[in-house]
């Protein structure tokens, strides 16, 4: 029987986000800085089979039941599909772990099938604005068309749900709240907007440019009549459905509503730091200790002793609160 991963404020740990690249494709305005990003030397980021023996612990031994890949952007890791079917074999106390994934969906349509075919669950595709020229702004890149496709690619090999994660910046994309909503509703996909954090790359972040989730919800609500449903539990966002039945929307309200209480996740990134919160000042060096030769034992030490050090939350917008010394990018979104 799995033991339980608890932090010291009850909460218990079920979800992991895993970074296997810092590396990306875009050059996204809130995530890296356009030009003088120092990558990885590869000999740092973490090996497939690196990735495997940690995720078994955290699954067979914690009875961990989700996991998701982040980036950097995912897609552009060499053999992905390796990497998911790996990790879809694993089987803890619950059965085979959930495999997820968020990606930029510019290169999706390539291996989208073989994704699926190796396991991995559901996706999440960023789409931040539909407008071309406004796109190329946001991530400096002209790909808006590859990204629609991408979408496309993901629903037509059979990934359900297909989630589009659109953060709503002030001034820059608020105009379109309700067109993201039209599109998820024409498309069936379904769109979770997030509010903008304190981790873009250049370090401009005010609170003024935050739209709340109270604003983004009554914009949706007076075009297209939606209500709340039931509490997310440890889930990230709050969902409405459409009372004409048309689907349903998320927010993630970090900013203005924090579900830091409910949080039930921990993170490595692409160099095999561990990390307890998104926002954490604090890494714990597991792919040292690994390569160092340690065994799983002592490699699960390391894990509990960095649980315990979890916080309540990340504070933002209040006196205390540290900006993380990293970037999204840097992180795993």
């Amino acid at each position: 029987m799995a033991q339980e991963l608890i932090d010291p404020f009850g909460r218990l740990i079920e979800d992991l986000r895993i970074s296997i690249t810092d590396r990306c494709n875009f050059r996204c305005t809130y995530c890296m800085p356009e030009e003088g990003m120092t990558w990885l030397p590869r000999s740092d980021v973490m090996r497939f089979e690196e990735i495997e023996r940690l995720a078994r612990i955290f699954v067979q031994r914690y009875g961990v039941r989700g996991i998701r890949l982040t980036g950097g952007e995912p897609t552009v890791r060499a053999h992905l599909p390796v990497l998911v079917e790996k990790l879809a074999a694993i089987e803890g106390p619950h059965g085979a772990v959930d495999v997820a994934m968020t990606t930029n969906g510019a290169t999706l349509r390539l291996i989208a099938g073989q994704l699926r075919e190796a396991g991995l669950r559901r996706v999440n595709i960023s789409l931040d604005t539909l407008d071309r020229a406004r796109f190329q702004q946001m991530t400096r890149r002209d790909e808006l068309t590859r990204v629609l496709d991408g979408i496309e690619a993901a629903k037509e090999v059979g990934f359900d749900p297909v989630k589009i994660n659109a953060v709503i910046e002030r001034g820059v994309n608020d105009d379109e709240i309700v067109a993201l909503a039209t599109y998820g509703r024409e498309h069936e996909v379904e769109v979770r907007f997030i509010e903008f954090m304190p981790l873009d790359a250049d370090g401009h972040w005010v609170n003024d440019q935050v739209v709340g989730q109270d604003e983004i919800v009554a914009a949706v609500d007076a075009v297209y009549p939606i209500e709340q449903l039931p509490a997310r539990g440890a889930a990230p966002a709050d969902r409405f459905r459409y009372l004409d039945g048309a689907g349903t929307i998320g927010v993630i309200p970090t900013v203005t509503k924090p579900f830091c209480g409910d949080c039930d996740r921990v993170r490595l990134t692409a160099e095999g730091q561990f990390r307890t919160c998104l926002f954490a000042t604090r890494e714990f060096d597991l792919l040292t200790a690994m390569r160092n030769g340690e065994s799983d034992d002592h490699l699960a030490e390391r894990i509990e002793a960095a649980v315990g050090t979890k916080w309540a939350g990340h504070r933002i917008n209040q006196v205390n609160f540290i900006r993380p010394g990293k970037s999204m990018s840097q992180i795993g979104g």
